[in-house]
Order: C-alpha cells, then sequence, then structure tokens
C-alpha cells in the first residue's frame, strides 16, 4: 500500500484517493462480506473478506502520511477494546469468576461514550449506517432511557397516526411534505419492529427475496405460455402472479 501510495513511483489513482473517496468502496466491501455469508460462499468470502481488509490498509496508510496513525494503531485500538469490554474473559480473578454478566456490555460501551464530548444517549450512533439500520439503533438508544411506548400497543397506534398524517399530506401535493411524513411512518414501523424483537433489515431483506422469487416465477410462466408480461392486463398478470406464489412459495 505504500508503494502504491508513493506519489512518484505509486499508482496515480490511488495517490489521488483520500478518506471521503475510499469511504464507499469499504462500504461496498463490507456488504460484498454480507452478500458472501447469505449465500454461504466460504471461498468467495476468503476473497471478500481480503478486500474488506484492503481498505482498513488503504484507511491506515492515509492515516499514517498525515502522521495521525498507522496500522499497528488500528489493531492495538480494537484488542484494548476488545479485553476492556470482556472481564469475564480478561479481566481479574474476581471478575472471571463472576462470568458474563448481563447487560455488562451496553455499560462498557455507555461508560465509553460518556469520556466523549457528546453525551447525548444517541451519541455514537453512526450518520453513514443505512437508514433502517439507523432508525433501530435510535430507537433502542432512545428506549434505554425510557423514551418509549410501553408496550406494542402504542407502536401500532402512532403507525395509524403517521398514515393518517401521510395522507394529509399526499392531499397538500407539497412533495417535501409528503417525503417527511413517509419517512416518520417508516421509522413507526421500525420501531414496531423493535417492539417484535425482529430486525427490521433482515425482514426487509427476506421480503425482497421472496418478492424477486415469486416475480422472476411469474416471468417465466409467462414465458411458457407464449407471452410477454408487459402486453398483460392487471387482471392477467394477478392470475400468473397467483400462480407464482403457489409454485414458489
Amino acid at each position: 500500500m505504500r508503494k502504491l501510495r508513493d506519489p512518484e513511483t505509486g499508482c496515480p489513482w490511488d495517490v489521488q484517493q483520500d478518506f471521503s473517496t475510499i469511504a464507499p468502496y469499504t462500504i461496498e466491501e463490507a456488504y460484498e462480506v454480507a452478500d458472501a455469508i447469505a449465500r454461504d460462499d466460504i471461498e468467495h468470502l476468503r476473497d471478500e473478506l481480503g478486500d474488506l481488509l484492503f481498505q482498513v490498509v488503504f484507511h491506515a496508510q492515509m492515516a499514517e502520511e498525515v502522521g495521525v496513525f498507522d496500522f499497528d494503531d488500528v489493531a492495538g485500538v480494537i484488542a484494548e477494546k476488545m479485553v476492556r469490554r470482556h472481564p469475564h474473559v480478561f479481566g481479574d480473578d474476581e471478575q472471571r469468576a463472576a462470568g458474563k454478566v448481563d447487560g455488562s456490555w451496553e455499560a462498557i460501551k455507555e461508560l465509553e461514550r460518556s469520556d466523549a464530548d457528546d453525551e447525548s444517549a444517541l451519541a455514537g450512533v453512526a450518520r453513514a449506517l443505512p437508514a433502517l439500520k439507523r432508525a433501530e439503533k435510535l430507537g433502542k438508544r432512545a428506549s434505554r432511557v425510557g423514551f418509549d411506548w410501553p408496550d406494542r400497543h402504542g407502536v401500532h397506534l402512532k403507525i395509524h397516526e403517521e398514515l393518517e398524517e401521510l395522507e394529509q399530506a399526499v392531499g397538500t401535493r407539497d412533495s417535501r411534505n409528503i417525503e417527511e411524513e413517509f419517512g416518520d411512518l417508516l421509522f413507526a414501523v421500525v420501531n414496531l419492529a423493535r417492539h417484535l424483537d425482529i430486525d427490521p433489515e433482515k425482514a426487509l431483506s427476506g421480503a425482497n427475496h421472496k418478492f424477486e422469487r415469486r416475480f422472476r416465477e411469474m416471468e417465466r410462466d409467462v414465458t411458457e405460455n407464449s407471452k410477454e408480461i408487459k402486453a398483460l392486463s392487471l387482471g392477467e398478470m394477478e392470475r400468473h402472479w397467483r400462480r407464482a406464489k403457489k409454485n414458489v412459495g
């Protein structure tokens, strides 16, 4: 990486990069790791983990060049953090004997956050997280300090309230207001997932996969009947869709 970044003999593209230009690639590589795991492709996982590690090396090299930290510092920080957050493994005799204590991980993280400048209960929830995942984390953080509905019935009412407000916004034809109210509705739905102890990202991913599976089956069914999907009426599409659901679940 040092050779690639060398201003005289390195790769022009690598030399031109900075943290902000490399960040999207880092996110992309993390998703490709997750994709390999979802497909149970262990050989591909090895390659994707290498690509992700390369991203860490890239960022560390750029940081070393401006004298703030290097790769050893990155590895050292995570090692120290894991030791600090696992007193039941790395602690003294009394801590190890006590074993893992429920909630200790979050308590230690909370203590770490208290040392930072931002003292909000929402501190540390990365802005770059996918919006669905960030909504889930924000809801959990707020819940820890008591800002939450007592049960999911309250969330149901909130969802109905947000639906009504969205309909009112649609009536105004104000696109900014419509977008805002739609966002509020999604946020409320994510909170329902939290109360149901469901991972909303996983649930939506499953729904995406199910829709894709059924739609592809519908396309196959239409083709086998010597038809073009674009030429079908909505009623005909519905019949093929129902058949696809029956065939692939």
